[in-house]
């Protein structure tokens, strides 16, 4: 396998599947099947999920919420994903911890590095909750800090859009995709992969990202196994 460590980024927004909002457990079994197959081959994985699908914080402050307020609902969300997903895995028969940064000892260990490291090399799969712990932080930068202080290989930002394009391929039918481009490349165009705070982060820790679409099935799999998927964000 080409990697031997992944942190796996999901949105919480793929998991409503064709619903208006909440987890469609159709999608959570599909995706629980996807890292099964690679579970299977002996990559170790991290997982980081969004909380979109059921509350967005910067939504809420919109709306005239206080923003922390709103941001700490939503890592409470992510929390709530990862337990659903925890599940959807152990049917399948794998072995999950889930950590959280902040602390729910009724039901998630708390966030501690040296601790998910272990499981992961146990050849457990480590959830990680409640994003960094902190407001004004995404889930998108929870995913690489996580994924830089467990030592992952890259991150694996699963989208429902097959790469990353000089437009949105949603809105404009001439988008070009980019098989592969540099970090530097993304900056100067302007093209939306993650969140700045977590794009940097990346950058500086030489941590490539590859952007897929986590909807077809296989695609994985392929990535782990060295095929060219989707946009490899690389140094």
């Amino acid at each position: 396998m080409k990697y031997k460590r992944i942190l796996l980024k999901l949105s919480g927004e793929a998991l409503m599947g064709d619903q208006q909002y909440g987890i469609d457990p159709k999608r959570l079994g599909e995706y629980a099947d996807e890292i099964k197959q690679i579970h299977d081959k002996g990559v170790e994985i991290a997982i980081v999920i969004g909380g979109g699908n059921i509350f967005r914080g910067v939504a809420g402050a919109s709306n005239g919420m206080d923003r922390v307020q709103g941001d700490y609902m939503g890592m409470l969300a992510t929390v709530i994903n990862g337990m659903a997903l925890q599940g959807a895995l152990e049917d399948k028969g794998m072995l999950t911890r889930l950590q959280t940064a902040l602390k729910i000892e009724a039901i998630a260990e708390p966030y501690i590095k040296r601790r998910a490291v272990r499981h992961l090399e146990k050849g457990r799969i480590v959830i990680f909750g409640a994003g960094t712990g902190n407001p004004y932080f995404t889930t998108d930068t929870a995913a690489v800090l996580r994924g830089v202080e467990v030592h992952a290989d890259v991150i694996l930002k699963g989208t429902r859009v097959d790469g990353v394009y000089d437009s949105d391929p949603e809105k404009n039918a001439n988008a070009v995709k980019f098989d592969s481009i540099s970090f530097e490349e993304v900056l100067k165009k302007g093209l939306n992969v993650m969140d700045t705070t977590a794009f940097t982060l990346s950058q500086e820790n030489a941590l490539p990202i590859v952007v897929f679409d986590m909807n077809k099935k296989g695609n994985l799999l392929k990535i782990c196994e060295g095929e060219n998927i989707g946009t490899v964000v690389k140094i």
